[in-house]
């Protein structure tokens, strides 16, 4: 940690403005360290702790800018292909997306406090197409609060911060190697953690092609459409009932009890269908499957798409 302190002191504000847009470009190397020595750094330095912020927060805009256009020019690909590479389940996507489409732009505010939602709360602005203005807005408030606290840690515990440095600095490499580790450990839990997920939600899937037969004969199956209400925008499969599956338990009571159920979502691994399904076979629905590739799957193979609303189970 010693030489985190050197480096904040030699190179000052361009290693704050590189820490904080390389982790929130996505990769997982925490910049809240180097914001707070940098705050306690500022009590001696050449700058003062409102240009730690002020760098802190451009680093921040230009990075969730850059997700906000490949949100925009990409659309609902980029969620896929964010959790896709996220260290973090699947779900992240299904529940931001449920959080954006609550509160808006405004969640933004808040996004950089939770883990794995400010990436995929500033490309669901673009998706959703938030106006520019608004998305800085509230995306610069937001990294604001996030800069802003980090740096006045520093500032307000400067003294106790240089004795921590000195005493992690006296541990020499050994500090650097358990810093290592720790970060390996997180990869690694959040790895496992992925790969439990992906094995909890193995069963059975239908094909596009299956449903589409299915759909043809004079008792086709309930369909049941688990997708953010932000994503049914986009039309939904014929005769699809949509349920919200944070309020699962009232949607429940409505949905009426069929012999074949294909649960289908927008999400990779057909995670949210599968979690859905799970819970519909627990409450006595025999035969349940989630759809395989989701509604993207059914729009590629050119089957009809219903663009007006889903209609509410009861």
């Amino acid at each position: 940690m010693q030489t985190l302190l050197i480096l904040v002191e030699q190179y000052g504000l361009w290693l704050v403005f590189g820490a904080v847009i390389v982790e929130q470009l996505g990769a997982p190397i925490p910049a809240y360290p180097v914001l707070i020595v940098a705050g306690a750094v500022s009590a001696r330095a050449d700058h003062l702790p409102v240009h730690v912020i002020a760098v802190a927060v451009a680093a921040c805009l230009i990075a969730d800018l850059m997700w906000y256009l490949a949100g925009a020019r990409i659309g609902r690909r980029m969620l896929r292909l964010l959790c896709r590479i996220s260290l973090s389940p699947d779900s992240c996507v299904r529940q931001t997306e449920s959080i954006y489409a609550r509160w808006g732009a405004p969640s933004l505010a808040i996004a950089k406090f939770i883990p794995g939602f400010a990436a995929v709360a500033t490309s669901m602005a673009g998706i959703v197409r938030t106006r520019p203005a608004v998305f800085v807005l509230f995306d610069g408030i937001g990294a604001l609060l996030w800069a802003g606290l980090a740096v006045a840690i520093g500032w307000i515990f400067r003294d106790a911060v240089n004795d921590v440095l000195d005493v992690l600095g006296a541990a020499g490499r050994w500090g650097l190697v358990a810093l290592a580790v720790a970060l390996g450990l997180y990869i690694s839990v959040k790895w496992v953690q992925r790969r439990r997920l992906l094995q909890q939600l193995r069963m059975a899937r239908i094909s596009v092609e299956e449903l589409n037969e299915m759909l043809a004969l004079n008792r086709p199956p309930l369909i049941v459409d688990v997708r953010a209400p932000s994503g049914r925008r986009d039309g939904n499969i014929p005769g699809a009932l949509w349920i919200d599956s944070h309020a699962f338990d009232e949607s429940l009571k409505r949905l009426p009890r069929a012999d074949e159920v294909i649960v289908y979502c927008a999400c990779p691994n057909e995670a949210s269908a599968a979690a859905v399904a799970k819970r519909l076979i627990q409450h006595g629905f025999t035969r349940v499957r989630p759809l395989a590739g989701g509604i993207d799957a059914w729009r590629a193979a050119g089957y009809p798409i219903q663009q007006d609303a889903v209609e509410m189970p009861g």
